[in-house]
């Protein structure tokens, strides 16, 4: 069994083929796909999926980074509202993104630390989208005394921010299509860390792996980031499918 821990497979992008993608998953062994949200405008959308594939398909709830502007607190209100509703797999994807616009901040840390509350509140993971901001986000991490499970989230940082992460205890590493990269270099990384902290992951419909780099990406592509990671690892990809299977639900509590 294989499991992608991040897609949005309830994207615009899939609506012509939503229903043939998670065939093609379930033909691959791909079992469970977790849906990380945006913002309230993705809620309808994602739960609709999650509706029609109740045993393949799994809602979080939270605000994306860079959906935080000036009505930043009425989209955590939205969150807010739907936590308190009915539980989701994890309280995502949440965190800071610095790589298009340093506007907000500071709007995306209290938004953060916020996130990281209901979590705890609720006894949910976390997963954290982290672009261009990685000493902004460990920073709010070391602030809490306490911190839920989760997910970094597209995980293509260095051996020392990997071991800042696994440090925290509870955080695994999420990998995605950037390891088939020829000139990432995360493959060097990857190789240097415990196959025990690593979950799959493929992002879709973006950062397709090779050899399907520059299309949609889908999460049946899954299969072809635990055959890469098996070749760096030098074990089988039913190890690879295994280990990071169980990884994933050690985080996820359904």
């Amino acid at each position: 069994m294989l499991i992608d821990t991040h897609t949005h497979l309830y994207a615009e992008e899939f609506d012509t083929d939503r229903a043939e993608a998670v065939k093609r998953c379930l033909e691959n062994n791909i079992t469970k796909l977790y849906l990380p949200n945006v913002d309230s405008e993705s809620i309808p959308r994602m739960l609709e999926l999650e509706k029609q594939f109740p045993e393949h398909c799994f809602a979080m709830m939270g605000l994306h980074p860079c959906s935080v502007k000036e009505n930043y607190k009425d989209e955590l209100a939205i969150v807010q509202d739907w936590l308190s509703k009915r539980k989701f797999a994890a309280v995502g994807e949440i965190g800071i993104d610095l790589y298009w616009d340093k506007t907000f901040l500071k709007e995306q840390q209290e938004a953060f630390s916020q996130q990281i509350n209901w979590a705890l509140e609720h006894q949910l993971p976390i997963v954290i989208h982290c672009r261009e901001a990685f000493d902004e986000i460990y920073e709010v991490l070391t602030g809490f005394t306490k911190l839920p499970p989760g997910i970094f989230h597209c995980f293509s940082g260095n051996k020392e921010q990997a071991e800042k992460i696994i440090g925290l205890g509870g955080f695994k590493l999420g990998i995605g299509g950037v390891l088939t990269f020829k000139n990432s270099g995360l493959d060097k990384v990857v190789e240097q860390i415990g196959l025990e902290h690593l979950v799959l992951e493929t992002d879709s419909p973006y950062l397709a792996p090779i050899p399907q780099r520059g299309k949609r990406n889908e999460s049946s592509y899954v299969k072809l980031i635990a055959e890469k990671l098996s070749q760096i690892k030098n074990v089988s990809t039913d190890e690879i499918a295994m280990v990071t299977s169980k990884n994933a639900l050690e985080i996820f509590p359904v």
